[in-house]
């Protein structure tokens, strides 16, 4: 993982990389990606050859914290991809949009390039297909520069990693649920929840039986895999 302190900090690094035209797969982590990454050593080398991992969520500061690592900002996509997306409209970078269902897609489309002065939108697509191959030549064919890929983890990252060289556009981003909050179909936690880093909670309670066993056995499991393996470094150290 990447230790950016502030989402300032990596900005910077994002717009030299527009102004170089410099290929870019950009992910990141929060304790659900942690535990996947744990049960599928696969996905953990596709977390691994991401270009930037960013960290996402409390737990991962926390468990961060427990290595003596100080994470001093959040660094989840949600926050930081619109300011991205401002980046790439100051830069005349076009964005194509991967994920949700076609209604929420296209709608984020709009409301994106409405918030976004001089964003261009080169192309949508639903998550759901069924020729792959399809989808990448579409992509391509788009002539996007940046590519938003939301499907959820893990198959957001494995699609990038796995199409990584067949891919046109240079910066490959999975943002997971992004598109949806784009959309203004699903609304994100108030502001204070947000800074109480509490989002998780307010999620969780829009949709309980999906995010209850993500979030509470979820967190356990993540802290215990992290408490664990520090006790191990500890004990092997003399």
């Amino acid at each position: 993982m990447n230790d950016f302190k502030r989402k300032q900090d990596f900005i910077t690094v994002f717009c030299n990389a527009l102004r170089e035209r410099k290929p870019m797969n950009l992910y990141f982590l929060n304790d659900h990606g942690y535990n996947l990454a744990q049960k599928d050593p696969d996905y953990g080398a596709v977390l691994n050859r991401a270009d930037y991992l960013l960290n996402d969520g409390i737990g991962i500061k926390l468990g961060a914290k427990l290595w003596g690592i100080d994470l001093d900002e959040n660094l989840n996509g949600t926050d930081l991809i619109p300011r991205l997306l401002d980046q790439c409209a100051a830069y005349n970078c076009s964005v194509y949009l991967l994920g949700s269902t076609q209604e929420t897609v296209r709608a984020a489309a709009q409301k994106l390039t409405a918030q976004h002065p001089n964003l261009v939108i080169a192309g949508t697509h639903s998550g759901y297909f069924d020729s792959e191959q399809s989808i990448v030549e579409a992509i391509n064919h788009s002539k996007a520069d940046v590519l938003l890929v939301g499907m959820g983890m893990p198959l957001q990252e494995q699609f990038i990693d796995r199409n990584a060289a067949a891919l046109k556009p240079h910066f490959r981003i999975a943002v997971g649920g992004f598109i949806d909050f784009a959309s203004g179909i699903k609304p994100r936690a108030p502001k204070v929840m947000r800074r109480l880093n509490l989002e998780w909670l307010f999620r969780m309670a829009l949709e309980p039986r999906r995010m209850w066993k993500r979030n509470v056995i979820g967190h356990a499991q993540f802290f215990a895999k992290v408490i664990w393996l520090k006790w191990n470094r500890e004990l092997h150290r003399y």
